[in-house]
């Protein structure tokens, strides 16, 4: 009993403290840039904007408010809004198929929204949404992959998490080798060039106008898979244990992989391809608290979110005048962690070391 008190103490304490760290990130990491702003002109910009302070007025518009205000403010906040989309994604799906590798990219999304990217640029496939066309098609691409991924695992019975991840596979090579494939048959290099750098990831696109669509979702979808912890802790004991317990975990399945691959679509749509978030962050926060849902979810939203606004800042400090692709840093970070892992081999799943 004291036990338990203590572990829901310092969980407590921890959920603090990193609600705290992500309000210090978002404040602090504005700061940031290659633009040479002191800090005192970055926050006179924000309290003009947030509070309309009149003493503050000489910044309500020039290169420093368009910087600050324009520019970086609206990135931060898409990288808590994607950083925290992805991990809880990654928490979810590895419940999901019960696999403690799995990301968010696992199951065929990444390729989906690859193949729909190329088709965009290659082949002018929605070419009705104008400048957006590259990522709303990547959207519509990682759902469908998503769908096909479902549709095939049900073929010939109801889908396990065995079939969810051959699916997964399968759909992943299919959706990879028409993608190569325009890219191949392409002659035009701007094209690939921008499809490349895309698949690299990259929040220089955040605006005013997709940062009110982007967080909104995240934290609504994160709320919600809060409210699903007991299933999702089900699921780690197997679908047959479930069935003993009164509970078939089928529909929720495929619930929870179609608003999974909603945020990731949306994620992909407006960041690009973002990797080995899903999978850091879950496992870093399960070897910690354990395995309940009911904890995971919340750490690992606010963790993922630090996490990848700070991995936001170092990409666009590390090169002088220049940035780093975020999906290029996250994947050197996380590729190490991968392996450490895998050679590890003991990291708690379920119940179970692995």
């Amino acid at each position: 009993m004291k036990e338990s008190r203590k572990k829901t103490s310092l969980y407590g304490i921890v959920l603090l403290i990193l609600g705290a760290g992500l309000v210090f990130s978002i404040l602090a990491s504005i700061t940031f840039g290659n633009a040479d702003i002191s800090i005192q002109e970055v926050y006179k910009v924000i309290f003009y904007e947030i509070f309309h302070v009149d003493s503050f007025s000489a910044y309500q518009d020039g290169a420093v408010h368009d910087v600050v205000w324009l520019i970086r403010f609206p990135r931060v906040l898409l990288a808590a809004g994607i950083g925290m989309g992805l991990s809880v994604c990654g928490v979810v799906m590895q419940a999901v198929v019960k696999n403690p590798l799995a990301d968010p990219y696992v199951l065929g999304v990444s390729s989906g929204a690859y193949l729909g990217a190329a088709a965009a640029i290659i082949l002018g496939i929605g070419a009705i949404f104008g400048d957006n066309a590259m990522g709303i098609m990547a959207f519509i691409s990682a759902v469908a992959a998503s769908f096909a991924v479902l549709f095939i695992s049900g073929i010939g019975g109801r889908s396990s998490a065995g079939k969810l991840i051959l699916a997964g596979m399968a759909i992943s090579s299919v959706c990879s080798a028409f993608a190569n494939f325009l890219i191949y048959i392409s002659q035009n290099r701007d094209a690939t060039t921008q499809i490349s750098y895309w698949s690299m990831g990259s929040l220089a696109t955040a605006d005013w106008d997709n940062v009110p669509v982007i967080l909104p979702i995240m934290i609504l979808a994160t709320l919600i898979f809060w409210t699903q912890y007991r299933k999702l802790n089900l699921m780690l004991l197997g679908d047959e244990t479930a069935i003993t317990l009164g509970t078939d975990l089928h529909k929720a399945r495929i619930a929870y992989m179609l608003l999974s691959s909603f945020m990731v679509g949306f994620a992909v749509c407006a960041a690009g391809m973002i990797g080995f978030v899903g999978l850091i962050i879950p496992h870093a926060m399960r070897m910690l608290f354990g395995t309940d849902h009911k904890r995971l979810i919340p750490l690992s939203a606010l963790t993922g979110a630090i996490f990848l606004i700070w991995a936001d800042v170092a990409c666009r400090v590390i090169l002088k005048n220049s940035e780093l692709p975020i999906g290029i840093l996250v994947s050197l970070i996380g590729a190490p962690c991968f392996i450490y892992l895998m050679v590890r081999k003991s990291y708690g799943f379920g119940g179970e070391r692995s």
